[in-house]
């Protein structure tokens, strides 16, 4: 199952506050990513948040396809509440009011992923 990390250049010094935020983060009701017409495309597995000085950074991972990961996150209520509340503390402003500037922002700040190693990619009696 894959890992992406998405990055986030915030003011240093907000580290609390930051964290303060998504501790009242809400989650969706449901892990199943669905696509444009409706049908399953993923499975979101789990994310968490690192804050260090003035780099954030969102660990997702995931099962099937990334481009629904950033389609349904634009689509979360939460998500937008979650980037409102955020905002003041960011070093550089960015849109996603829409679902289109959410996904170029997502393309933009995901990390390039150079290794994912899991206990499933373990060799043969290792």
């Amino acid at each position: 199952m894959p890992y992406a990390a998405i990055t986030y250049r915030v003011k240093p010094g907000h580290e609390d506050e930051i964290a303060e935020i998504f501790a009242g983060f809400q989650r969706v009701g449901t892990p199943v990513l669905v696509d444009a017409d409706g049908k399953e495309a993923g499975r979101l597995v789990g994310t968490a948040v690192f804050i260090k000085d003035d780099l954030m950074i969102r660990v997702i991972h995931y099962e099937g396809d990334f481009i629904q990961v950033a389609r349904n996150m634009a689509q979360h209520k939460g998500v937008h509440a979650l980037e409102a509340k955020l905002a003041p503390y960011l070093a550089e402003t960015r849109d996603t009011s829409t679902p289109e500037a959410f996904g170029q922002y997502f393309r933009n700040a995901t990390m390039r992923c150079i290794s994912q190693l899991s206990a499933d990619t373990l060799p043969v009696g290792g």
